[in-house]
C-alpha cells in the first residue's frame, strides 16, 4: 500500500465494563502513554475534551527521536466516539479515533489510525527509499497496531478492574 492511499489500521477488544467507565478512560489523553512505546503524553491547549479542542502530544521513536504534534479533536460523541487529526485539521498527517459500541458482553472498543494525506515523519523515509515505500508503510502500520493493541489491553484491564 502507498502512503497516498491513506493506509489505515484498526484493532478492537471486548471490555467487560460499563460503557461510561470505558469512556472515562478513552478520553484521558495521557492514558495511552502508560501502554504505548511511542506516545509519551499530551497537554490540552484548549479546554478538552471537546469538539475542536487542541492538545499537544509528545512522541518518541527510535528511528525518528522525539517530536511534538498539535492535534484537533474532530470526533466527540460521548460515550461513543473520540478522535483527532494531527498537524492540520484540514490536511492532517494522521487521523486517530476510538469507537465504543455496547454489546451483550460489555463494550467493543476499537482504536484506529489513518496515515496522511499530508506528509509526516514517515515521508522522509519514503522519499529516501521510494522503491521500499510499501514495506515502509507496512512496517509503520505494524507499529501502529502494536501500540494500539497495547493501549486497548491496558484500557480493558483498568476498566475491568474498576468493576
Amino acid at each position: 500500500m502507498k502512503y497516498a492511499e491513506g493506509p489505515t489500521s484498526e484493532v478492537d477488544v471486548i471490555v467487560a465494563a460499563p460503557i461510561e467507565r470505558v469512556w472515562e478512560l478513552v478520553i484521558d489523553i495521557n492514558l495511552p502513554a502508560r501502554f504505548s512505546a511511542e506516545f509519551q503524553g499530551a497537554e490540552w491547549v484548549d479546554k478538552g475534551p471537546a469538539l475542536g479542542a487542541r492538545f499537544v502530544g509528545r512522541n518518541y521513536h527510535q528511528a525518528l527521536g522525539q517530536w511534538k504534534t498539535t492535534s484537533w479533536v474532530n470526533r466527540y460523541d460521548p460515550p461513543r466516539e473520540f478522535g483527532w487529526v494531527v498537524s492540520d485539521p484540514d490536511n492532517p498527517s494522521a487521523t486517530w479515533w476510538f469507537v465504543l459500541d455496547a454489546e451483550p458482553a460489555g463494550v467493543r472498543l476499537r482504536q484506529g489510525a489513518r496515515m496522511g494525506p499530508a506528509p509526516s515523519g514517515l515521508s522522509i523515509a519514503i522519499q529516501a527509499m521510494p522503491d521500499k515505500e510499501e514495506r515502509i508503510v507496512a512496517r509503520r502500520l505494524e507499529e501502529f497496531e502494536k501500540n494500539m493493541r497495547a493501549t486497548l489491553e491496558g484500557i480493558k484491564q483498568l476498566a475491568e478492574a474498576g468493576r
